[in-house]
């Protein structure tokens, strides 16, 4: 199989959506795993395991890695926003680097990793809605 333009868009996009996972799951070690809630850490686990998937899927060129890199992608962007970039308005569903207390750890670095995160997400949710437009595109 030949690979058009946006399965090219899709792989780089997942190169640079792993580099993001690493980036970010840096910044959570460095602060520590402490300083996030139970159920941050829990949903963090889910979406590390569904991003690697998608990796996985991607790499092996699967007819589903499109599918999986738009819901990964959407949803990791949707997910970190509200966790991290919203005011504390979630309870324990909130890492919020607005106004974090010193003890939260959070630094330029922290605002990066997070940024750098759901710059990627977008990335490859976008890059598999263009794969799956150029299948439509290429069976009509």
């Amino acid at each position: 199989m030949t690979e058009t333009a946006p399965d090219s868009t899709l792989r780089a996009a997942t190169a640079v959506f792993a580099v993001a996972l690493l980036v970010h799951g840096a910044d959570h070690l460095r602060r520590g795993m402490d300083v996030t809630s139970p159920l941050v850490n829990a949903l963090g686990t889910l979406q590390i395991l569904f991003a690697l998937f998608t990796v996985f899927l991607v790499v092996r060129r699967h007819s589903a890695a499109p599918r999986a890199a738009v819901f990964i992608g959407f949803a990791s962007a949707v997910g970190f926003t509200i966790v991290h970039l919203l005011p504390d308005w979630f309870g324990p569903l909130s890492d919020s680097f607005i106004n974090a207390p010193a003890a939260a750890g959070v630094t330029g670095f922290s605002w990066f990793a997070a940024l750098f995160e759901i710059a990627a997400d977008l990335a490859i949710a976008v890059a598999g809605l263009l794969v799956l437009r150029s299948r439509q595109l290429s069976v009509a």
